[in-house]
């Protein structure tokens, strides 16, 4: 499903206009992106938590050039559900492993 298909979704479902929620989303994104490059986490009740993960320095291996480079610690985004959110997937029988 591509954020297309998500805004025509909630437009359908809700009778507001595909510009509105359009708008909506991306200033969903926005806040999302914003907040979490200024090291703020961000907590939604029910669906999941989007947190920055720490990344530990370390030594990696440049195979064709056969060197050690080192990568500094750093964070990276991540995306963690919530338990609601995992149970209703387990519990569904569209979705098959």
């Amino acid at each position: 499903m591509t954020k297309a298909d998500v805004i025509s979704e909630i437009a359908e479902k809700t009778g507001i206009d595909k510009a509105d929620v359009q708008a909506t989303v991306e200033a969903f994104f926005t806040v999302v992106k914003d907040s979490m490059s200024s090291g703020e986490n961000i907590y939604v009740r029910g669906f999941g938590s989007f947190v920055n993960k720490k990344r530990a320095k370390k030594i990696a291996r440049n195979i064709s050039k056969n060197t050690a480079i080192v990568i500094d610690e750093h964070f990276i985004p991540s995306f963690k559900p919530s338990k609601v959110f995992v149970e209703k997937i387990k519990n569904s029988d569209q979705v098959t492993g």
